[in-house]
Order: structure tokens, then sequence, then C-alpha cells
């Protein structure tokens, strides 16, 4: 992820030139715009779209944000699915079902708007996914369970899974796949004249369109929102 960022940047910042890169500036749109492959309509119906959702430095609103600007660089007007990863929570605290229900709202409203057609979650284990599930209006889809944490699934998830019809996936993230120290070093090394100490990310959104016939990736990539704190 760090490399992809510096990447961006720095051919960003090349193209536009160093009268861009001051730090009087509140909003930096950085795009690279062949970087990015919009998909065409016509074989939208092919096309599986979907993306994991790791929320870093915001609140539940800026979910909308990150899902209008995935399917703004996409070309297209709804995500097949969305997997969320909220904030950690504080060291000494466990991740509980009031902490989560923020989040799940705004994705709610996204589906009931035609924005997302499934969401899921990420971690959870057996408990609070069945909290969840009792709770929620939508039903999480799937739930990712990370490889490090278990080589095998635990029986009791995998057998409320397969009750509910949840789809159990698995992953490799790390805990923290983007912190906002080694946010501002990315952005301190491309530009020389911008405060990174003074820009939080915000939200990470990576996506890939997958061509459902034949379960290959045709396309893949990340979008990130960061914001400036003047001080």
């Amino acid at each position: 992820v760090r490399d992809c960022i510096q990447k961006t940047l720095t051919e960003w910042s090349s193209k536009i030139g160093q009268d861009q890169n001051q730090e009087t500036l509140e909003v930096l749109e950085c795009t690279v715009a062949q970087a990015i492959e919009k998909i065409n309509p016509e074989e939208r119906d092919e096309l599986k779209v979907s993306a994991k959702l790791f929320i870093v430095g915001s609140n539940s609103s800026s979910i909308r944000d990150a899902v209008d600007l995935a399917c703004s660089a996409l070309g297209v007007a709804q995500l097949d699915s969305v997997i969320i990863v909220p904030p950690p929570v504080e060291d000494g605290t466990n991740l509980s079902l009031e902490y989560l229900q923020p989040y799940w709202k705004e994705l709610e409203n996204l589906v009931q708007n035609k924005k997302i057609v499934a969401i899921g979650t990420s971690d959870l284990d057996k408990t609070l996914l069945e909290q969840l599930y009792l709770w929620a209006q939508v039903k999480p889809s799937s739930n990712q369970v990370n490889l490090a944490s278990c080589c095998v699934m635990p029986p009791d998830l995998t057998a409320f899974a397969k009750e509910c019809d949840i789809q159990l996936l698995t992953h490799n993230d790390p805990k923290e796949l983007l912190c906002e120290a080694s946010f501002q070093e990315v952005l301190q090394e491309s530009f020389q004249n911008v405060k990174a100490n003074e820009w939080i990310p915000l939200w990470l959104l990576r996506y890939s369109v997958i061509v459902k016939s034949r379960g290959i990736i045709k396309s893949k990539g990340y979008i990130i929102q960061a914001k400036r704190n003047a001080f």
C-alpha cells in the first residue's frame, strides 16, 4: 500500500508541476487517470465489483464518501459487495456490537439506496457475528477470517455461518494496513513543500473487479482519502 501511494503521488506531482505543491492547498486530488480502468457498461453484468473499506481516522459518515468515490472512479452505479473494517479499538477494549453499529447502519443505508448489493464484516468471532446478525436489518453476507489468527476455521463460527448462510472468507491483511505515521512519511518524501504532519488518512478502500464466469481479476487498486489539520 505504501509503495502504491508513493508511486501515485510521485507521478502525479511530476505532472502537475511544483507550482501546485504548496502547503496552502486545502484539497489535493491526486489521480493518475491511466491507472484506473473504468468499466464498460456493456460488460457490467459480467463483472463483480467488490471492495474492502478500512476506516483509519474518521467516523462512520465517511463510508458514503468512500463508496461514492469508488463508484465514480470505476464508472459504475453500485458496488456488488463491501466489507467493512472499523478503526482499531483502544488498547484494553474489546470490539463490541455498540462499536460496530454506527458503521453498519451507514452500510445498510447504502444498500437501501442501491449503492451496494451485499455487505460483510471482517474478523468477527461467532459471538459478535451472531449479535450483529440478530440486530442488523441488512444481514452480513460474509465474514473474513485472518489466516494469521487461525489455521482452521473455529467450529462454532463455521456452524453459525452455515446456518445463517454467511460466507466465510480468509484474508492475510495486517492488523493496521496503513498507519498515520507511515502515510505522513510517504507524503513527506513525495512533496517538498507539504507539512506532512498536518495530513491525516481518513480511510483506505481496496477494490477488485472480477470476471464472474472465469473467476479472474480484471483490475484492482486502492483509493484513499486524507484531510489536512492546520495547527
